[in-house]
């Protein structure tokens, strides 16, 4: 008897070991937080929320750009009010920047083009998104996939603004012309002046002051 006894305690203590190890360990194993990236632009700040659980690839290459500073520095070259500004390709000359290779469209993943998600720019080749990408001003539902057919693939959308929508509005009433045989040209340069994961950024900025010297006092 007192061995079952004995049994029995032991069994409650690791019942109880193993809820106190699920309320201090459970939380990491939680699903981990969508990365999110701070655009600055010569017309303010763009914060978005990527979505690497239904645009893996896409995700992928688009963080590749932004942690090696492939943007800072480029434009949106192309404004078109009520539809979508498009970046991510060209300097303030208008001299394309070298991208790497193309990747898998993925707009078959359910996202849809509504306002305000971000979406990789392509030529009519379904599979040739480099790293020009634009930010949907409206539900461009025309631009959603529909099938595997080269005219109604559709753009992989793989992210959507969460903060700076009124930055995206703004540069969408830029004045726009025709130049170096492009159209719907801002006349002038919308500039991506850099962009960054916002946590990495902060880990910088805090990694920067713990190295700071403190300041003696007087």
């Amino acid at each position: 008897m007192s061995r079952l006894v004995d049994t029995t305690e032991v069994l409650a203590a690791l019942l109880a070991l193993t809820l106190v190890v699920a309320m201090v360990v459970g939380p990491s194993f939680a699903k981990a937080k969508s990365p999110v990236v701070v655009m600055e632009t010569s017309k303010g700040a763009i914060t978005i929320e990527l979505y690497p659980d239904k645009a893996p690839k896409t995700v992928e290459n688009f963080l590749w750009y932004v942690d090696n500073e492939f943007y800072n520095g480029l434009i949106f070259h192309r404004v078109m009010d009520n539809f979508m500004i498009q970046g991510g390709g060209f300097t303030k000359d208008l001299v394309q920047k070298q991208p790497n290779p193309a990747i898998e469209n993925e707009a078959h993943n359910a996202l849809t083009n509504a306002r305000g998600t971000i979406a990789m720019a392509r030529t009519p080749d379904v599979n040739s998104a480099t790293c020009q990408f634009f930010i949907n001003l409206k539900d461009n539902d025309f631009l959603n996939h529909k099938d595997k057919t080269p005219r109604n693939y559709g753009y992989a959308v793989f992210g959507k603004v969460i903060d700076g929508m009124d930055v995206v509005d703004e540069i969408a009433k830029v004045k726009v012309v025709s130049k170096s045989g492009y159209e719907n040209v801002p006349a002038t340069p919308v500039v991506i002046s850099k962009v960054y994961q916002s946590k990495k950024e902060h880990a910088k900025e805090a990694d920067k002051s713990s190295k700071e010297k403190p300041k003696k006092e007087e």
